[in-house]
């Protein structure tokens, strides 16, 4: 399975060049990863050019979207989109800003950077022919869709691999933008089927033609998050501590997934010694209790360790149910649930409508920022950042898993109040732990078994990974890949 993605220097000049003809025949350019960091530096007739074009379109010039900084009206803004959340839904003193990943094009999930952040180095390193290559896109749901979108823009040929039983609505959106329905590969199982993922990777790895672009291994995943979700979870900071003098960003709350986004938490920590906490669900505890399992929580992976997560770097870890995740949801996208909110608990008209913008996994994150802030008795001038990675557009099927079960038939204000009190008021602080030394020890050796035994990853790369320096030396690639995406923009 082809890994790490980590070629700063043209590997084939020739390939290079005809791929950097076809694109600008197709009128295609590529942003740079510094221009996805500060929207504001891209020029202004690609902004320009941008107002003629939806977002939701498979337009090339969607490719200048792929930030956080879209507004959910349209244009863009020097602050990313993002929510405070009121205490009265989450019982604390502490503060959660949660950023909207909703407003990225095409999917309208961040998973599209990290695709982003995987394909272009590839491109611009001669390391990818789209004209005898196909792109593909092992996930558990969004970044699969961010591959076929960034493939399909950049005029690739992308295939999605995910799992069966994730929702409805991304096996619906697959159908439309990828090339054929052979090019959606189902795999067996649930959000916690990572392996039968990669099982599928590796039969069709087979094939010379076909490049496995897995997020769990390739660093293109964490450096675009450090720098461009890092960044963006800066400004939302800074936007929110402007109007609250003294605040402290206390801790980054991410769930673990492929461990891209929680690169952003290193980022974060540089910056202001924010602590990291990655979130798994409790239904397959691998950071917790080295257990297995399956859950429901879409979007965050399980049963691994990805070689792209910063382990040694990491602070606390928290375990989530799927229980309180599919409940919560079913009572914040119900109009029953919604009357309870506004009645009972007094949200207003934005803090109820706000909730269209959190799905299973930002849910999720939600949780635990409040499990962390329970925990640690976070004060009013604690914040706590997390990302909501997709809306609850992409879950509405999801919904019936609850209204079906017996004790919420017929879902009234009462099942809203019991959802609510148990699944919301009522979170506790277990299945949390914050890691010593050797507990960050024990979580990076466990991913030997995936990568080295599984994968065929050397020793040698998987060790390196246990120093920082490893970690900061990464950080230069993105201007390298930066001045290759200037050559290869620039007219032959």
């Amino acid at each position: 399975m082809a890994t790490l993605g980590l070629e700063t220097t043209i590997q084939s000049r020739e390939i290079f060049n005809q791929t950097r003809k076809r694109l600008r025949e197709h009128g295609i350019k590529l942003p740079k990863f510094k221009e996805l960091c500060s929207p504001s530096t891209i020029d202004e007739t690609i902004l320009s050019e941008l107002e003629k074009v939806s977002p939701n379109a498979p337009d090339p010039r969607n490719l200048f979207r792929i930030h956080w900084y879209n507004r959910p009206e349209g244009g863009t803004s020097n602050c990313p989109h993002y929510i405070a959340l009121p205490k009265a839904l989450t019982g604390v003193d502490a503060t959660i800003l949660v950023m909207v990943g909703a407003n990225f094009p095409m999917i309208q999930a961040h998973k599209v950077l990290a695709a982003y952040g995987c394909l272009a180095p590839r491109l611009v390193t001669g390391q990818f022919d789209p004209t005898q290559h196909r792109a593909i896109w092992p996930s558990t749901g969004n970044y699969c869709r961010g591959g076929i979108a960034v493939s399909r823009i950049m005029d690739c040929h992308g295939v999605a691999i995910l799992p069966e039983e994730m929702s409805q609505e991304r096996f619906d959106w697959l159908k439309t933008w990828c090339l054929s329905e052979k090019d959606i590969v189902a795999t067996p199982g649930c959000e916690s089927n990572v392996k039968e993922i990669y099982d599928a990777c590796n039969e069709l790895d087979k094939i010379p033609s076909n490049i496995i672009f897995n997020q769990f291994s390739e660093f293109g995943n964490a450096l675009v998050h450090y720098a461009c979700t890092g960044k963006a979870l800066q400004d939302i900071f800074e936007d929110f501590s402007a109007t609250h003098p003294g605040a402290n960003p206390a801790a980054f709350v991410s769930a673990t997934g492929s461990a891209g986004t929680l690169s952003a938490g290193d980022f974060l920590k540089e910056q202001f010694g924010t602590k990291i906490v990655a979130v798994e669900a409790v239904e397959c505890p691998t950071l917790l209790y080295n257990g297995f399992g399956g859950h429901n929580i879409q979007g965050i992976g399980d049963k691994h360790i990805p070689l792209v997560h910063n382990a040694m770097n990491t602070d606390v870890v928290v375990g989530i149910s799927d229980k309180n995740t599919d409940h919560l949801f079913t009572l914040f996208n119900t109009d029953q649930g919604r009357d309870y909110l506004a009645e009972r608990r007094k949200l207003s008209d934005s803090d109820i409508d706000n909730l269209k913008w959190f799905g299973l996994s930002s849910i999720c994150n939600i949780l635990a920022a409040i499990k962390y802030a329970k925990h640690f008795q976070l004060t009013d001038k604690d914040t706590v950042l997390t990302v909501a990675t997709d809306s609850a557009e992409m879950y509405q099927s999801e919904k019936q898993k609850v209204l079906g079960k017996p004790e919420f038939t017929p879902f009234d204000r009462t099942g809203a109040a019991e959802i609510f009190g148990q699944y919301l008021a009522g979170l506790g602080t277990d299945h949390l732990k914050e890691l010593s030394y050797t507990d960050r020890l024990g979580i990076f050796n466990l991913g030997y078994y995936t990568w080295v035994e599984q994968q065929g990853i050397s020793l040698e790369a998987f060790e390196a990974r246990k120093k920082p320096e490893f970690w900061t030396n990464l950080r230069s690639y993105l201007d390298e890949w930066d001045a290759l995406i200037d050559e290869f923009n620039a007219k032959p």
